[in-house]
């Protein structure tokens, strides 16, 4: 874990994969993560999935498919990603993105047990 003062790891290469399913990105500390579109989608840093609070935040389902369509700077500390269901308003920073990646495993095994408890599932749309 970086301490307060220290600088937070800077990505060096982004890459979508051919198939549009997988966001690379590499750190500049050499830690690497493919980034699955499923999972950037539904834990999107936008208000439109997160809300303005815990209470707030959405769980949607349907999105086992997603493609990403569109990777675009925001500044220096962010992407915005455009998805093929028409989701384009979160901004992923550099912190997030290592923070996703370095915590897939657990966020994608939370966001299965979310869809679960809502009765959602991966393959047919839904929001909760």
């Amino acid at each position: 874990m970086n301490s307060p003062n220290a600088t937070p790891a800077w990505p060096v290469e982004i890459r979508l994969a051919k198939d549009r399913r997988t966001l690379h990105v590499t750190f500049d500390d050499g830690k690497a993560f493919g980034l699955a579109a499923e999972l950037l989608r539904v834990t999107s840093p936008s208000a439109e999935v997160q809300g303005h609070s815990e209470a707030e935040r959405k769980t949607v389902g349907g999105k086992r498919n997603v493609t990403i369509l569109s990777v675009d700077p925001v500044g220096n500390y962010a992407v915005r990603l455009g998805f093929d269901d028409m989701h384009a308003t979160g901004i992923y920073s550099w912190t997030f993105l290592r923070d996703l990646g370095v915590n897939a495993e657990r966020r994608f095994q939370d966001y299965l047990d979310d869809l679960a408890s809502k009765g959602l599932d991966r393959d047919r749309p839904g929001i909760r």
